[in-house]
């Protein structure tokens, strides 16, 4: 599980292709590598469909000049929970292992996975956490990273597997339950519904710290797999706190009867920082600070 760089001088890909440009993750990533003048070839569902067995083509057409790979691509929740969604999932996989072979310049690939890989009352997660996944979406994950590892071995190319805790960020279309959402709320003037109290604690992390070890990890061409964390949780309504108060603003919370118990979240980033001594993550009231300000010039 240990993290291994195999260029301990980094240096950046020569060319880097993003399946799922288009999406929140992919799209923080394609605008970095274009302010850093790095080359990226971005690929969007409507320039190669990974659910129709013609992608396996258009990938080695495409991407035949890419010496790195980052595989970001995926049906979310929100479009899906079901076993049709899960499956599908796998077949996007599937296209794009049987592509890897005929890649003859790639030297390296990264997969955005999931810390819904981990059994949901592991506590705190660490890399050696168990991954027993209570949904579709983590079991999809963990299959993904076992396609991708077999292909890999296979041809000698590193991978580097980062599962994020929650993210959060200005451009994130999913509005999930935290800190996006909140922040939507304010600018709406809609209440916050929380579940409880919003006792629950979870490690929200900034969109462009995820995108930063992304970028690291391709200058290194480093293998293996890391947990994207903060190593700090906070309350959902510490959250909403923290947001009224950055804004300067009150914000009106409902609180919603539960339907399960209370379910803390903590991580333990020793790997991380070992792995990436010179990288520190984002602090939680600086990154909503940051998405508050995004989202006044979007909306």
């Amino acid at each position: 599980m240990t993290v291994e760089h195999h260029s301990l001088e980094p240096c950046d890909p020569r060319c880097v292709a993003v399946l799922g440009a288009g999406g929140f993750v992919g799209s923080d990533l394609m605008a970095s590598l274009t302010a850093d003048e790095v080359s990226g070839i971005p690929s969007l569902s409507t320039d190669v469909d990974l659910l129709s067995s013609q992608s396996v083509a258009l990938i080695t057409k495409r991407f035949e000049d890419a010496d790195a790979l980052v595989f970001v691509a995926a049906l979310t929740p929100d479009k899906g929970k079901d076993i049709t969604t899960f499956m599908n999932n796998l077949v996007m996989c599937q296209h794009l292992c049987r592509s890897l072979d005929s890649l003859e310049n790639l030297r390296h690939v990264v997969y955005i996975s999931s810390d819904a890989v981990y059994a949901e009352d592991a506590n705190p997660l660490s890399e050696s956490s168990p991954c027993n996944p209570g949904s579709f979406h983590g079991m999809m994950h963990l299959a993904r990273e076992l396609m991708l590892s077999e292909s890999l071995k296979e041809l000698s190319v590193p991978l580097l597997v980062l599962r994020p805790s929650l993210l959060y960020g200005a451009s994130d279309t999913h509005n999930g339950y935290g800190p996006n959402r909140f922040a939507r709320n304010l600018f709406s003037g809609e209440p916050v519904k929380l579940f409880g109290k919003g006792e629950e604690k979870r490690d929200h992390v900034y969109i462009r710290d995820l995108t930063e070890l992304v970028r690291e990890g391709l200058r290194h061409r480093s293998s293996g797999v890391l947990n994207v964390a903060t190593g700090t949780s906070y309350s959902f309504l510490e959250v909403v706190e923290m947001i009224a108060s950055e804004a300067g603003q009150e914000l009106v919370v409902e609180n919603l009867p539960r339907s399960g118990g209370i379910m803390h979240c903590h991580f333990d980033v020793t790997e991380m920082r070992r792995a990436f001594p010179k990288f520190r993550s984002t602090f939680l009231s600086a990154g909503i600070a940051a998405t508050l300000e995004d989202l006044q010039l979007t909306e």
